[in-house]
């Protein structure tokens, strides 16, 4: 068993590595993620820490569920290009997505995160690296060929970001390529100001930093970024999946105006 001694933001990743593991031992599970489940089982830390229920891993597996498949869209118009996996954790989409040998995959985290993963997840197949550093760093950047497109994918990372340095990122990569998309996820104003309601952010004693209501602050950052896909979290698709407490949650929440902008999933192009 391995022990972990995360804490603040980096704890909060074996919350999302829960969630994905209890929505893969459901008969109807969303992501089917069984890589998570092994990884889980050689973790020695109390999960209940995380506060995660059932409705919030089906939650959590929804939001991998669209990345991945807007990834998968992605390398299918793309099948030579550049996938950037930021901020990666303990997440497995490396191994979820099936792709052609053409496609060179980034995953970038802090060291200590890297080193965890090469304990708990096998390397993935095909043109793989495994970058240690934060993302708001430039150098490893700097290192990944710039020929072709890219499709950078950032899950639960903005927030912890602040304004300046999710700016910073998002110029650094629009800059570096000369096409590609964006995908991550965001928490709107109201998501920052109602943090301390999120259990795993709560007990990690996390911080989140930067909302965005308006994916237009993000479409200025860049000459021709444009928004395709802004998708509020009670609009997503899958949300069938949800046990009846939790359908039942989204309705109530869809129609409160400054919750339902809670949180947001944002596909952008260049």
């Amino acid at each position: 068993m391995e022990k972990i001694a995360l804490t603040g933001a980096q704890e909060t990743m074996l919350a999302t590595l829960y969630g994905r593991a209890l929505d893969s031992e459901r008969p109807t599970s969303v992501l089917h993620d069984d890589e998570a489940r092994r990884a889980v089982d050689r973790i020695d830390y109390d999960f209940a820490k995380t506060g995660m229920t059932t409705t919030t891993a089906v939650g959590v597996a929804i939001r991998g569920r669209v990345l991945d498949d807007w990834t998968r869209d992605f390398l299918g118009r793309h099948p030579s290009c550049t996938v950037l996996h930021l901020a990666c954790g303990l997440d497995t989409r490396a191994h979820r997505i099936e792709r052609p040998d053409t496609v060179r995959w980034v995953d970038v985290d802090m060291p200590d995160v890297v080193a965890l993963r090469h304990k708990l997840l096998p390397e993935p197949q095909g043109d793989y690296r495994l970058v240690a550093s934060s993302v708001t760093e430039d150098a490893w950047l700097h290192e990944v060929p710039a020929g072709g497109p890219v499709v950078a994918v950032f899950e639960g990372l903005s927030m912890y970001l602040t304004q300046a340095e999710g700016h910073a990122l998002i110029r650094r990569i629009t800059s570096r390529f000369d096409s590609g998309e964006l995908l991550f996820d965001v928490y709107g104003s109201w998501g920052i100001k109602l943090q301390k309601l999120v259990p795993a952010v709560r007990n990690a004693g996390a911080t989140l930093h930067w909302g965005v209501d308006d994916p237009r602050e993000v479409e200025a950052l860049h000459p021709g970024l444009t928004t395709v896909d802004a998708w509020r979290s009670v609009d997503l698709p899958h949300l069938e999946a949800l046990p009846r407490s939790g359908q039942i949650q989204m309705k109530v929440v869809s129609a409160i105006p400054k919750l339902r902008d809670v949180g947001k999933l944002l596909r952008m192009r260049w």
